[in-house]
């Protein structure tokens, strides 16, 4: 036996690799392998020894040939949404397992419930969870999931830590959790083994608890089987049949196994380390790594029975009530990538590499100094599945009509399964989720990062990393950078530019007096024999703004915006995204309930709303209406009927690419939806004077008479062909223009000189502005764009959605009511 104190002394000894065997990431283990078995004292009521395979056993129950929904994978996920079909009535919802439940990374998980989070959603989606592990389901089968209500505390050691915790408290309030902020002595006094010196206060949530994997996804299946759902074990699937309709839409048609197919329009992957492979099989990109991840169990500590679970963030550790013991586990800033993924691991373990794990273990000694001489039982190293930006990948793939994502819950799958189960059902019955789920939709992400090998590896990283980082307003990714960047960058950059990253983009965010600050290749931190950057500005800027007070640049940021009131100002919005929508059909299809907006006379724009079939807005966008060109090119596209421009930002652009095809596929309407954002760079000149800088610039007259309010019309600027329109909102005349940019220093405009941040603390963002477009080819995959010197179009614009985020870009074109063979690749321009 070993005590806490020794397994630290030994970390600090253990050989550190050397950095000359490699510059990435490698797995390391300490033992044989990756894919060890380690016995832990509770693994056999799991799975029973010396059984024979999955594959040798064969299925549980005969298979059906065919089923409403298939659900693969029988973790917290798959089992929390299989319960939640069966409760919504859905009649033939089956669960396939390729083990048996709970296999993989459900049953070795910790099962921590803490029900509050910065988010109201994420509230919400926990209070289910609790809900239905703590009564429902006890309620409905009579037996108990192995709920235990022994609380939560949080540990505050500097008071933005504490500020962030009084924040949270403020939101459960609103939401009916209760909590407590206490001090360092009323700490004490809940948890005596706790050293409070060096504490600032704590947060207490008296109805957190722990949840047991095995008693809970039991229990979820026989609730679920109870209203005619069924679940069957030891059948693996091998591939997802596709069918493509006669409008070129895939669609799934059946799934395979070893033993069987089963015909069904519907897959739920809920398979979490394996979701990838799953995904490969129907050609879905499913954005996830998996890596290793673990916590220690100790041996009995007299005094500890009945104590809070604790979540020391600064520490990046967690102490979990497991009995009369603890386990103790947490987030490493150099976790063990499991490279290859094996399709036989199960119920498995890792042999434990302290050398990683050994962080942990100091602050877990500080925190309760008792563990310095208390032994270790058990070590707990598993596989669990992490994603880019730290939450779940749900809903329906935007590759393959009927294909649904349940996975990539960041070790997070038993607290937010009830809620996230109960949401992906709902999103399967009715098309939509009830709540506001776009921070775990599939769609967030554009669709050039969910294959991008490197970007998910660096952002998947640096999200675990920091998983217990405080949630600065202002802060920024490190990983994944300089993916997507405008014709603009390096000027703006030169020009001390602190560029923002959303969706790929490096969007301008401010501009710093200290001069250029550029995002450099990521460092992992000094992770894995990387050399940390040094004297790195953009990540000390970054630095600088960690506060929820008013950051020290905040006077930098609010001048441009003070004087855009009084004059103009400049932004570089070239991460807006920009569709164009054409056919016999598009007046119909915009105009639909389904997915309409507000469809202008020809030759205007409207800033309007796209809603969907209950009458919800899906975004805000602007619209132009536009007349037939004898020329056809992104700038002025040719087609046949009606045709609109579609200025659509923010973060919601992926999502509206895929609501729009989504209407175009289901009511076969027979028009095309193009997008050319990638060709097209933005500058947008807002402010009273930008009209006079306008009229410099365009060979057309700018008068309300000859340019009255949504004129939307072709006009010459700087030699080429433009169209332009005029616009008035929140009672100021401005005159939102889009344009040909050939080049920054050969247009009489002025250069810009702030972005986002400016411009969302003004007023101005709710007013209308100039847009410019450039027609660019693409130099080489990492660099910036470059113009062609093609025409120009002008057209009217607001200042678009509020959002803070740029926009993504879907995928070139859609189209229904064409040969699939006619159309174009994805990817492709």
């Amino acid at each position: 036996m070993a005590s806490l104190s020794r397994a630290l002394r030994l970390a600090a000894t253990c050989p550190h690799r050397n950095p000359a065997q490699g510059l990435g990431p490698r797995p390391r283990t300490g033992g044989t392998g990756p894919t060890t078995e380690k016995s832990v004292p509770y693994q056999r009521t799991l799975k029973e020894a010396q059984q024979p395979s999955a594959e040798a056993q064969g299925p549980s129950q005969p298979l059906p040939r065919a089923a409403s929904v298939v659900v693969i994978g029988g973790g917290s996920l798959g089992c929390q949404t299989l319960y939640h079909l069966a409760k919504l009535g859905v009649s033939g919802a089956l669960l396939l397992e390729r083990e048996r439940l709970t296999s993989g990374t459900t049953w070795h998980t910790a099962g921590l419930l803490w029900q509050l989070r910065p988010s109201d959603v994420e509230v919400e989606l926990l209070a289910h969870t609790r809900r239905v592990v703590s009564r429902d389901l006890e309620e409905e089968t009579g037996l108990h999931t192995g709920w235990i209500q022994n609380g939560g505390l949080f540990i505050a050691s500097n008071r933005q830590r504490l500020d962030e915790y009084k924040r949270l408290m403020s939101l459960g309030k609103a939401y009916g959790v209760e909590s407590h902020v206490l001090s360092p002595a009323e700490t004490k006094a809940l948890y005596p083994l706790m050293n409070v010196d060096d504490l600032y206060g704590t947060l207490y949530v008296p109805h957190d608890g722990t949840m047991d994997p095995a008693g809970t996804c039991t229990t979820l299946s026989r609730a679920a089987t109870a209203r005619g759902a069924q679940v069957i074990e030891n059948c693996p699937v091998t591939g997802i049949r596709v069918r493509t309709d006669d409008f070129g839409v895939r669609r799934v048609a059946a799934v395979e196994t070893a033993h069987g197919s089963i015909q069904t329009p519907c897959v739920v992957n809920c398979a979490g380390v394996w979701a990838g492979a799953v995904g490969r099989m129907a050609g879905v990109k499913v954005p996830l790594v998996a890596m290793h991840h673990a916590y220690v169990v100790t041996e009995r500590i007299e005094g500890i029975q009945n104590m809070p679970n604790v979540r020391d963030h600064d520490a990046s550790v967690y102490l979990r009530l497991q009995g009369d013991a603890l386990s103790v586990g947490g987030y490493e800033a150099n976790p063990v990538f499991w490279e290859e993924v094996s399709d036989k691991f199960a119920f498995g373990l890792f042999d434990l590499d302290w050398d990683v794990f050994g962080q942990h273990i100091e602050g877990a000694i500080h925190r309760v100094p008792v563990l310095e001489k208390t032994g270790i039982k058990s070590t707990v190293c598993g596989p669990e599945s992490f994603t880019p930006d730290h939450k779940p990948l749900m809903g329906e793939a935007p590759e393959l009509r009927g294909f649904f994502l349940g996975c990539g819950f960041n070790s997070a799958g038993m607290m937010l399964g009830g809620g996230c189960g109960q949401e992906l059902a709902h999103w399967i019955v009715h098309g939509r989720p009830e709540k506001d789920m776009h921070g775990y939709d599939i769609r967030r992400f554009h669709h050039s990062l969910t294959d991008h090998s490197r970007w998910i590896r660096e952002r998947s990283h640096e999200s675990y990393a920091k998983n217990y980082s405080i949630v600065f307003p202002h802060d920024e990714p490190l990983a994944g950078r300089n993916m997507r960047r405008d014709p603009l960058h390096e000027e703006l950059l030169a020009r001390g530019c602190v560029f923002q990253e959303r969706h790929g983009w490096e969007r301008p965010g401010w501009f710093s007096p200290q001069g250029p600050a550029p995002v450099l290749p990521y460092d992992y931190y000094g992770a894995y024999g990387k050399r940390a950057h040094q004297d790195y500005a953009y990540s000390r800027l970054l630095g600088d703004e960690y506060t929820f007070d008013f950051p020290p640049h905040h006077d930098v940021v609010g001048a441009p915006a003070l004087g855009a009131d009084s004059a103009f100002a400049v932004f570089s919005f070239s991460f807006m995204t920009n569709l164009w929508l054409g056919g016999s059909t598009a007046r119909a299809a915009g105009t639909w309930g389904g997915g309409g907006f507000q469809s202008p006379p020809p030759g205007s724009t409207v800033y309007t709303c796209m809603l969907n079939h209950r009458g919800g807005t899906e975004s805000d966008l602007t619209v132009s209406r536009l007349a037939p060109s004898p020329q056809a090119s992104p700038l002025t596209p040719a087609f046949e009927g009606d045709g609109y421009y579609l200025a659509v930002g923010g973060a919601v652009a992926q999502h509206n690419w895929c609501h729009l095809t989504t209407v175009l596929q289901d009511r076969q309407f027979r028009c095309q939806l193009v997008d050319h954002s990638e060709d097209l760079g933005l500058i947008s000149i807002q402010g009273p004077a930008s009209r006079a800088i306008l009229q410099e610039v365009l060979d057309a007259d700018l008068s309300n008479e000859a340019f009255p309010f949504s004129t939307h019309k072709l006009v010459r600027a700087a030699g080429h062909l433009a169209t332009g329109t005029g616009m008035l909102t929140c009672g100021q005349m401005t005159a939102p223009w889009r344009r040909v940019w050939p080049s920054p220093a050969s247009s009489s405009l002025p250069s810009p000189s702030w972005g986002a941040r400016p411009w969302r603390s003004s007023r101005l963002r709710a007013s209308t502005g100039a847009w410019c477009a450039s027609r660019l080819t693409r130099r080489c995959p990492c660099s910036a764009w470059r113009p062609s010197g093609e025409a120009a179009r002008w057209s009217a614009t607001s200042a678009g959605p509020t959002s803070a985020s740029p926009s993504t870009r879907p995928w070139p074109m859609a189209t229904s009511g064409t040969p699939a063979a006619g159309r174009r690749s994805r990817g492709t321009l």
